[in-house]
């Protein structure tokens, strides 16, 4: 592990701790959890039955902050993941999982009665990575395809909230801006994700809906998921992009929990090459799971 992966891990871990963990108000309920996973495989040079070494350490973080005062509402959350890899003797750690994503909402209740179920909303979404990421190209070498901001997704927009209960919400943002970054010159002279060849920077208007659920849906076990889908208004427009995110927390007991997240992700921007040499856009799936000590601060939601 070098210097710059132990500082973020070290970051992520004081981060994770500390922020939205002050005290419940009277308007304000803020909360989320804390897990660290670690496994180790260490084998003899006599082990006859073969297989390699490797050590592998993973954190997560879901925390949020909400507040709430008659008809105003304001939604905040940060998930967070960074995960490390070392594969064989030797070898260097290389990054597992990396994922940080912010998202705030306000939202005012369009009639003024308290058990209306409808806002006018306003969300922010942003998503990036902390590390540096790489691919190994076809004569060995690591080729550079991720850092923080390589890329990042801006996502604004104004719409509507509907609540008909407490675990679910729908949301519908008809004007919505995208935009994604590439903060890596090497990378925007390819045009990679998205942006035109040279460009940092990729803007878009389109239609953005989300869906967010989340419950214990049997005892000591949280399932929160949220779909979201944008079309792009003056290119391609009915070309869905997907994100569908899943974090499932089973809790073993006040110290020890299993934690499963999948990330599901279409867009129509990010192309990869196929077997047969063509660059296209594809279904992209990933999904991280760990066992190992978790902690639980301040409320939790319903």
């Amino acid at each position: 592990m070098n210097l710059r992966q132990l500082t973020l891990f070290s970051l992520f871990v004081i981060c994770s701790c500390s922020v939205f963990a002050q005290q419940d108000t009277t308007y304000w309920t803020s909360g989320g959890f804390v897990a660290l996973t670690f496994s180790q495989v260490n084998l003899s040079d006599s082990w006859s039955a073969g297989g390699s070494e490797n050590t592998a350490i993973n954190g997560a973080t879901a925390v949020f902050a909400d507040y709430k005062k008659a008809r105003h509402t304001w939604e905040n959350s940060l998930d967070m993941g960074y995960g490390l890899i070392k594969q064989g003797k030797g070898a260097d750690f290389v990054k597992s999982d990396d994922k940080l994503n912010f998202v705030t909402k306000y939202g005012y209740r369009i009639k003024s009665e308290e058990g209306s179920n409808w806002f006018f909303s306003a969300l922010l979404d942003f998503r990036t990575q902390f590390d540096e990421g790489y691919v190994q190209t076809d004569d060995g070498r690591d080729s550079l395809i991720s850092n923080f901001m390589v890329p990042g997704y801006l996502t604004v927009g104004l719409g509507i909230d509907y609540k008909p209960n407490k675990k679910i919400s729908f949301n519908y943002t008809p004007v919505t801006g995208k935009f994604t970054f590439v903060n890596n010159q090497a990378l925007a002279d390819k045009g990679a994700y998205g942006v035109d060849p040279g460009e940092k920077v990729r803007a878009e208007l389109g239609s953005y809906f989300r869906v967010k659920y989340k419950d214990e849906v049997i005892q000591n076990v949280n399932l929160e998921s949220r779909l979201e889908l944008f079309s792009n208004y003056i290119e391609d427009f009915g070309v869905i992009d997907v994100n569908w995110q899943t974090t499932i927390v089973m809790k073993i007991n006040k110290v020890l929990s299993a934690n499963l997240f999948t990330h599901l992700l279409y867009d129509k921007d990010i192309k990869t090459e196929t077997d047969e040499g063509v660059e296209e856009a594809r279904v992209q799936f990933k999904n991280v799971f760990g066992a190992g000590l978790a902690y639980n601060f301040g409320a939790q939601k319903d």
